[in-house]
């Protein structure tokens, strides 16, 4: 997400800066009009630093790391939590950055990588107003709506972790219909044109569900990542004395896919765990040729 969001800048005309290990993305975005760095330090200083990594020590590491991007920025920027974290550990990073001198946002986004590429992704969004008044234009530039949940920072990050909760649940859920469907000897392009277009249909469903019915699992966001958004909804809500039961059988469900290696696969491949616990074949497994929706 963190690309598109860095070419919805160069279109919008910003002067945009990409910090990444993969030496292939710089490349790719220098002949795209961006600045590409291969250390947050020498991408210099900002006005606004939009940050786009897997974890919260991913992101305490291009903060406050070696060569992070707290040796260069000058106090008064704006840096943007994009992250996916627990809130605590939001508020852990946000108070060292405060303590540099830093603004801080709680901007955890949603929408995945194509939207991203739109500049049509939503931010839930926490902090001070003056901060959102700097950084306000950008914003516009990557985002469809940005939710403004107060100037508390963490308030974004919990309303991230409920977004996550639903989205691995839905995941969970259409990938169980989906091989019910197989393993009863329904077609299963069928049941998703009928389920999109009915009540029990949602989001994650008609995004994940072509995955599971073509046998394609590229990974447009992996297994992992379940594993450590659910993770975060269980711990958080274990200390908040909050129930979880569907979250816990859903990361017990992710949890079973990563143990199977496929951790790095697109996060509907937990089909595959269920119809090996069933007994059946989906499109896409061993001995089985992936049959194209549409």
């Amino acid at each position: 997400m963190g690309w598109g969001a860095a070419l919805s800048l160069l279109r919008a005309g910003f002067r945009a800066k990409g910090v990444d290990i993969n030496p292939q993305v710089l490349e790719r975005f220098e002949k795209e009009g961006g600045e590409a760095y291969s250390v947050p330090a020498e991408a210099g200083e900002s006005d606004v630093v939009f940050v786009f990594v897997v974890n919260s020590d991913q992101a305490r590491e291009v903060l406050f790391g070696p060569k992070g991007a707290l040796e260069s920025a000058r106090p008064g920027t704006v840096f943007l939590l994009c992250v996916t974290m627990a809130p605590s550990a939001t508020l852990e990073i946000a108070r060292e950055l405060e303590a540099a001198g830093m603004a801080v946002i709680d901007a955890p986004v949603s929408g995945g990588h194509l939207k991203a590429i739109a500049g049509e992704i939503t931010v839930m969004g926490s902090g001070p107003d003056a901060a959102f008044e700097t950084a306000s234009s950008a914003l516009d530039a990557v985002a469809a709506k940005v939710f403004r949940l107060g100037n508390e920072v963490g308030t974004g990050s919990k309303v991230k972790m409920i977004n996550q909760l639903l989205a691995g649940v839905h995941i969970a859920a259409a990938a169980e219909a989906l091989t019910l469907a197989a393993k009863i000897g329904l077609d299963l392009e069928t049941v998703f044109d009928v389920i999109r277009v009915s009540a029990g249909s949602s989001w994650m469903f008609e995004n994940r569900g072509p995955h599971i019915v073509e046998g394609d699992y590229t990974p447009r966001s992996a297994v992992n990542i379940f594993v450590k958004d659910l993770g975060i909804v269980t711990s958080e809500a274990e200390s908040a004395g909050g129930a979880t039961p569907l979250s816990e059988m859903a990361l017990a469900l992710f949890g079973d896919a990563a143990q199977a290696g496929l951790g790095l696969e697109d996060d509907a491949a937990v089909a595959k765990i269920l119809a090996q616990k069933s007994g059946t074949m989906l499109p896409g497994m061993a001995g089985q040729t992936a049959k194209k929706h549409g």
